[in-house]
């Protein structure tokens, strides 16, 4: 455990109220957005119920692609509001099926908006945000998109993609807070929210924080700002700002830990759980649990190994596989092969066949190949 001062967390400083503004389209450029961005003062969950409470209407026609428990959330949210929400669920632990996805639109006679989680850090899925955008934008739908997974490992463009509302958190690929979360809305997006019934007075409602705070010149935040979650925001893009080019090469560094950590799993002579690349979330990389192996026993042996990052799946997938993270600052080189030796030996620990040595050249050769970005951490 980290060891530092408690007096370092006690009285901060106001975080200034001229920075809020600032600290909004700093956010806006990581995301590539034009768009308001708001603050939500609470982590990523928090804001993905403000952004379907403010949405919802009676009657609004929504498809909401289903790839993890947060897609089964969105649902419930939209449907408390009076919206008429059309599923498409995927297979469990899989990116949603284009075909499935494209015949459920065609077949709806009106759709009001398309919602989807990009990136999966509960399973290891990506899903095809690209095409279901284009796919979206042809029915004239608005476009809402989880991207609290992808952001800072993943390409992610609000304005070229036609992205109306997105929701990131910083605790992830971009290495900040988890207790402060931010949404990129539209000018489409404020209009379809404003409609009546808008939801108001309430700590969900974005229209509120709109009047409140964008509407009064962007000034001070309504209610008690938390400065320390600010703060460590600023920190957070300060480090980005810092890198040779900004988000993109923390984009790079994602893309590599995951490239390694692939390579090294499939030299270990293991599966991986999405075999398809491009399907794979940079944040994590899921594989199967072996049969005869309980998936915590598989953890617990991993984790006898220093500086290893091995969790189970979440929601629903817990029994079928674990997940070796490699996000923020664990997108480097030591904490990529470590995570892989630490599989390895936790697989031939429990009796499986691994080839620990070709891993190991694996991830180190994926590195040499890709300097100088690998030669990062």
């Amino acid at each position: 455990m980290t060891e530092f001062s408690a007096e370092d967390l006690l009285d901060p400083p106001n975080y200034p109220n001229v920075g809020y503004a600032v600290l909004a389209d700093r956010i806006g450029a990581v995301m590539r957005s034009f768009d308001d961005v708001v603050f939500v003062q609470a982590e990523a969950v928090v804001a993905l119920e403000a952004v379907a409470a403010s949405l919802a209407k009676p009657g609004l026609k929504v498809l909401n692609v289903v790839t993890s428990l947060y897609g089964d959330y969105f649902a419930a949210w939209l449907r408390r509001g009076g919206a008429i929400v059309e599923n498409v669920v995927a297979e469990l632990g899989r990116p949603v099926d284009l075909a499935l996805f494209q015949a459920t639109l065609d077949a709806m006679e009106k759709i009001d908006a398309v919602v989807l989680v990009h990136g999966e850090a509960a399973n290891g899925v990506l899903n095809p945000l690209p095409e279901i955008a284009e796919a979206a934008k042809a029915r004239g739908a608005l476009l809402v998109v989880d991207a609290v997974a992808s952001i800072g490992a993943h390409q992610f463009e609000v304005q070229t993609l036609g992205i109306d509302i997105a929701v990131i958190g910083p605790q992830k690929g971009l290495g900040g807070p988890a207790g402060l979360s931010a949404i990129s809305i539209s000018e489409a997006a404020w209009a379809k929210i404003a409609e009546e019934p808008a939801l108001r007075l309430s700590t969900l409602s974005l229209l509120d924080l709109k009047e409140k705070w964008l509407d009064t010149g962007a000034d001070a935040l309504p209610g008690t700002p938390a400065p320390l979650e600010f703060w460590a925001l600023d920190a957070a893009l300060d480090r980005i700002d810092a890198e040779e080019q900004g988000v993109e090469t923390v984009v790079e560094r994602h893309q590599l830990a995951t490239k390694a950590t692939r390579a090294g799993i499939r030299a270990l002579g293991v599966p991986l759980w999405i075999e398809d690349d491009a399907s794979a979330s940079a944040l994590v990389t899921a594989v199967p649990v072996p049969a005869g192996i309980e998936p915590q026993a598989l953890v617990a042996a991993a984790g006898e190994f220093e500086g290893s990052a091995i969790s189970p799946g979440v929601g629903g997938v817990e029994h079928l596989l674990v997940r070796l993270n490699h996000t923020g600052l664990r997108a480097a080189y030591r904490p990529v092969l470590a995570n892989v030796v630490a599989f390895g030996q936790a697989l031939a620990a429990l009796g499986q066949s691994v080839n620990l040595e070709a891993a190991i050249e694996a991830v180190a050769k994926t590195y040499q190949d890709a300097e100088p970005a690998g030669s990062t951490g």
